[in-house]
């Protein structure tokens, strides 16, 4: 039987407990989350990741570090890096007499940002992190905001390649979200399922071109908690429509699609129902995805959703419910970096490190 780990998930504090250790060690955990309460300082964080480390080489440690709002570690020598609306505005402030200066400093500038995120924290035992956000700035969305580069798809694309150069550099795959786009609606899928009513010639002339434009350069996709009413009645995380006729088979991503958090409020929302925990995950590995996020359960009832839902995959994949994925799993191996991080000590005093630092706006 083929052996795939599709759930990320998450602990409750600054060191791991046993049951933490036990969960991370279940063969269908393949990844773990870092949030903020999960920091103390920069050595706790190290000391963290290597305890993982030390029992699962293979698991994917990962964490949402974009810049701006969105960033989970800020202390303890983490540089503040700004947010992705601060770059776009670089675009288009040109030096005296330099037409396109503006164009060169805000590119430069992105892949310093994506360079000095990455080696920071691959430097503390971090994997990947979730970023960045390919989404158009509509001025609708409060949830995307300036975490969002520009509203043109061209500007977004440039900078977002850009900034995934200087994550390569540093040893870092990179994930573009929130597929095919979350601009565009008013509400926060964190707490109310988000409905864009456009058809799909205009979302892909637009919101999606990101992903056109960048597909051979993106390692994950995260889709959106989002209903587009004109092409499906599901959201875009659980619509094979989506991720499998639109993203693999005609826009051609052939890396890893990974859902938002399915904890979120609005997230297991599906043709007029609640899913659990545990159908959610399932419903979106049928529908393409290659692995699922399941975030801030471990505080809850010491962890019992999270043993719950591992109990119950278990079962669903003995009784061919669902059925593990060898490319899915190939993918998230693809994921862990292939270079050794350089040491914090080492980094920070590096020239390339200090440039990229100067280059930041």
């Amino acid at each position: 039987m083929t052996q795939h780990a599709p759930l990320i998930i998450d602990v409750a504090g600054t060191t791991l407990t046993d049951m933490d250790r036990s969960r991370l060690a279940h063969p269908l955990v393949g990844g773990m989350i870092l949030f903020g309460r999960n920091w103390h300082s920069r050595a706790q964080l190290t000391e963290l990741c290597a305890d993982i480390k030390s029992f699962r080489p293979d698991l994917l440690i990962a964490v949402d570090h974009e810049g701006g709002r969105v960033q989970r570690f800020r202390t303890d020598g983490f540089t503040h890096l700004p947010p992705m609306r601060a770059l776009g505005e670089l675009w288009g402030q040109d030096d005296k007499g330099q037409p396109g200066s503006g164009v060169l400093k805000a590119c430069e500038a992105a892949t310093s940002a994506g360079f000095v995120l990455a080696s920071e924290l691959r430097a503390s035992g971090v994997d990947f992190s979730f970023t960045p956000v390919l989404d158009l700035d509509h001025g609708e969305s409060g949830v995307i905001g300036d975490r969002a580069f520009a509203r043109d798809p061209r500007v977004v694309s440039l900078l977002a390649r850009s900034l995934m150069q200087g994550l390569l550099q540093a040893g870092m795959g990179n994930c573009g979200k929130h597929f095919p786009g979350h601009g565009a609606v008013k509400a926060d899928s964190h707490v109310a399922l988000p409905v864009d009513k456009r058809g799909l010639k205009a979302i892909l002339a637009d919101d999606a071109q990101p992903y056109r434009w960048l597909g051979s350069v993106l390692t994950a996709v995260m889709p959106a908690h989002v209903i587009y009413s004109k092409v499906d009645s599901r959201p875009a995380g659980f619509s094979s429509r989506w991720l499998q006729d639109i993203l693999r088979a005609q826009l051609g991503f052939q890396g890893v699609v990974c859902t938002d958090d399915l904890s979120m409020a609005a997230a297991r929302q599906m043709d007029g129902r609640t899913l659990s925990y545990t159908e959610a995950v399932i419903t979106a590995l049928q529908a393409g995805c290659d692995l699922a996020l399941l975030c801030n359960r471990s505080a809850v009832n010491d962890g019992a959703e999270l043993d719950e839902v591992l109990d119950q995959l278990a079962e669903a994949q003995l009784k061919g419910h669902w059925t593990p994925s060898e490319i899915s799993e190939e993918r998230r191996l693809d994921l862990l970096p292939r270079s050794p991080a350089r040491p914090w000590d080492e980094l920070v005093r590096s020239a390339d490190y200090m440039q990229a630092l100067d280059r930041l706006p």
